[in-house]
């Protein structure tokens, strides 16, 4: 019975973040979670599908180096958690707070 309370509990929290950016910042997302999420963000801001070289182009092929994080100038996505610096998740956390 506690297990399943319990396993109840973790859904609704990861629903909740998932719904609610500022849940995020008030539960301690790890820093893992944000940049993955500022990362979604970064990707959805890009006007093509081929942000990242791991997308896929309208024809189902991988973007590769046709995409805009391969391509100089321009569009400069973040594709890689690499990438996300100690900055942007203090930036990406103040923003998406109560």
């Amino acid at each position: 019975m506690l297990l399943k309370f319990l396993t109840g509990t973790v859904i609704l929290a990861l629903s909740l973040t998932i719904a609610n950016p500022a849940f995020a910042k008030e539960s301690g997302l790890p820093v893992e979670q944000v940049k993955q999420l500022i990362i979604e963000e970064s990707i959805s801001e890009y006007p093509g599908t081929c942000a990242c070289p791991f997308n896929r182009a309208s024809n189902g092929s991988k973007c590769g180096k046709r995409s805009a994080w391969s391509k100089a100038g321009g569009y400069s996505p973040i594709c890689y958690k690499d990438e996300v610096t100690k900055e942007m998740v203090d930036d990406w956390r103040k923003r998406n707070s109560a």
